[in-house]
């Protein structure tokens, strides 16, 4: 399990580290999906940061697992998050990317505490 861990963990990383910076950068098309579910352009650094703290954190957990499952935990919850505010406003265009994430962080999460 710890092997399965450890792949997911750099793997998923790098994905949440491609949309974070993606919202640091301001990339047209995740200003488009993010205002189109209402959230303001103030918040997109500090959302981005979330994202980068919980991509270290997974890679962290590689050593030390209580760190890895409380990011993989947050990653969750940040995006759950998201699925709810795209729901909240009918977004289903921006829907399916947030919703993939959100699994793709359960899998991670599970595969962290299996691997204890």
């Amino acid at each position: 399990m710890f092997v399965a861990y450890a792949v997911a963990a750099v793997v998923f990383g790098l994905a949440v580290t491609g949309t974070a910076l993606a919202k640091i950068r301001g990339v047209d098309r995740v200003v488009a999906g993010l205002t189109a579910a209402g959230v303001p352009q103030s918040w997109f650094v500090p959302l981005g940061l979330l994202n980068l703290a919980g991509a270290l954190g997974l890679w962290i957990g590689i050593a030390w697992r209580p760190l890895g499952i409380a990011a993989a935990t947050g990653l969750v919850l940040y995006f759950a998050g998201a699925v709810i505010t795209h729901v909240r406003v009918r977004d289903t265009a921006g829907l399916p990317m947030p919703a993939l994430l959100t699994a793709l962080a359960a899998i991670t999460l599970t595969l962290a505490v299996a691997s204890i």
